[in-house]
């Protein structure tokens, strides 16, 4: 499809570019000052959807039906009165994490923080919490926070296939997959290694920062992990390491897929956990065209000096061979040719949480 428009979400409002006979030139931006976690189109009926981060009124949702001439603000989804994180602990919404839609029109999830995941079927009028995932024996003990004080659930992939079948990324508890459409869930981190915790192989515990399904094959799946780069081929029954041998890539957070080719993969690497800025203070994206077995490091274009930046988890975006990508400080970065070489379109803009290309 040929891209239109470019949703970057950032620490300071929704800025909005369109792509021209010149490339890519700003169009428009909204909600001034606000923090917006996550900016995206919805497939079906085209509405562009952003979730706010009020600093004092706390998380908020809007979508617009034309563009972004107008916009219409939505009750941001409610934890009922009896969900508690743990005993004594209520939960109330803190963060809109991701914003993902189903295969039937109307049909929208948000994940949030502390660990929910919300469905509306009627195209956000009302979400309900799915309880069965809130409920699961699994969560009370053993998911916890990461970056953030509480669990989040921040992917949300559903098979292109069915419906009623897909999986959830929680940091930090893991993947979870339903096939009956929430009713049951079941835990899909075999081969995963959480390398933090006494035992780096337990069943639930694990935080992959972000998972994507190949739309073409859905039985191949990708993530990128708290402990490396993993990629599946059985969706998500088990899970294979496939980081790069200098283990470049074992820390980052976006991941971006081509999902006509279920071989090609592009991560954006990080020094560490405890070093949040770029590999060797130098900017770089690696790309797989075989599954994994061997990464290409995609540097022209890039600063390879005294670069501090990073890309968080929904900052990458792909469209064949248009790739394009924010920074923690402010750039946005386009690739025509799959990565092989980048341009700059701005390195003034705020902190950039999303990157969404808009058909």
């Amino acid at each position: 499809m040929n891209v239109k428009y470019l949703l970057l979400g950032t620490a300071k409002g929704l800025i909005v570019y369109r792509k021209s006979s010149r490339g890519w030139v700003y169009h428009q931006d909204h909600f001034l000052g606000v923090p917006v976690s996550m900016a995206i189109q919805d497939p079906h009926s085209g509405n562009w959807w952003v979730s706010l981060d009020h600093r004092h009124w706390g998380p908020k949702l809007q979508y617009s039906p034309d563009q972004g001439a107008s916009w219409i603000e939505l009750d941001a989804p409610k934890y009922p009165e009896d969900a508690e994180i743990k005993n004594g602990v209520t939960a109330t919404l803190r963060y809109i994490w991701i914003i993902a839609f189903g295969l039937d029109p109307g049909t929208i999830f948000i994940g949030t923080d502390p660990g929910g995941l919300f469905v509306s079927y009627d195209n956000g009028e009302k979400f309900e919490l799915i309880r069965s995932l809130w409920d699961h024996p699994s969560r009370a003990e053993h998911w916890f926070g990461g970056g953030r004080n509480y669990a989040g659930i921040h992917s949300v992939v559903i098979d292109p296939r069915n419906k009623d079948h897909y999986y959830v990324g929680v940091s930090c508890a893991g993947v979870f997959e339903t096939t009956d459409g929430g009713n049951t869930w079941n835990v899909r981190n075999q081969g995963l290694r959480a390398d933090y915790l006494p035992n780096p192989n337990v069943e639930v515990g694990h935080d992959p920062h972000f998972i994507l399904a190949c739309q073409a094959d859905a039985n191949v799946m990708w993530q990128q992990n708290h402990c490396g780069i993993y990629r599946s081929v059985d969706a998500a029954a088990s899970w294979e390491d496939v980081t790069d041998q200098e283990n470049k890539g074992r820390y980052g957070f976006a991941l971006g897929i081509d999902h006509q080719d279920p071989l090609k993969a592009w991560v954006a690497p990080a020094t560490s956990d405890s070093q949040r800025i770029a590999v060797d203070r130098s900017l770089f994206i690696m790309h797989t065209r075989d599954g994994g077995k061997n990464w290409e490091i995609q540097r022209t274009g890039l600063p390879q000096q005294h670069c501090f930046d990073i890309v968080l988890r929904h900052a990458l975006d792909v469209n064949g061979d248009e790739v394009i990508f924010g920074t923690s400080g402010g750039s946005l970065f386009v690739s025509g040719n799959g990565g092989g070489s980048w341009m700059a379109v701005n390195h003034h803009l705020p902190r950039v949480f999303s990157v969404r290309m808009s058909f």
